[in-house]
């Protein structure tokens, strides 16, 4: 069983900046085994991929938070943050950490999300 926890949102006017964190219990193998993920659900809509760092391969990005988001991550500390810069209204959502399958884990995980409002 692998625990997602998720800090960093809050309220920021538009054109600010806010860094999320997401720490996984799982062990350092499978943390850096597996695709690590943030997800936004805005409200009365779907939840979407914002942005992916796989265990190998390059990151990906939504087209809409290209150039202004930036995923990254620290196996040495089972963390993945999102740098969100030049915020905008539509940004505001709750977004959610991500774990994928992997070798080791034949199930995905979930953090329980942390909202983030962005004010014009």
């Amino acid at each position: 069983q692998v625990t997602l926890v998720e800090s960093g949102g809050g309220l920021v006017q538009a054109g600010g900046s806010l860094r999320l964190s997401c720490v996984a219990s799982a062990s350092r193998i499978i943390f850096s085994m597996n695709e690590m993920g943030w997800y936004r659900q805005p409200p009365g809509k779907q939840r979407e991929l914002v942005a992916a760092f796989p265990g190998v391969g390059s990151t990906r990005y939504a087209d809409s938070v290209k150039g202004r988001f930036t995923i990254s991550r620290d196996n040495t500390k089972n963390t993945v943050y999102l740098q969100m810069n030049s915020l905008k209204p539509e940004d505001t959502a709750v977004y959610y950490c991500h774990m994928g399958r992997g070798p080791l884990n034949d199930r995905d995980y979930w953090g329980q999300g942390t909202q983030v409002t962005v004010s014009a």
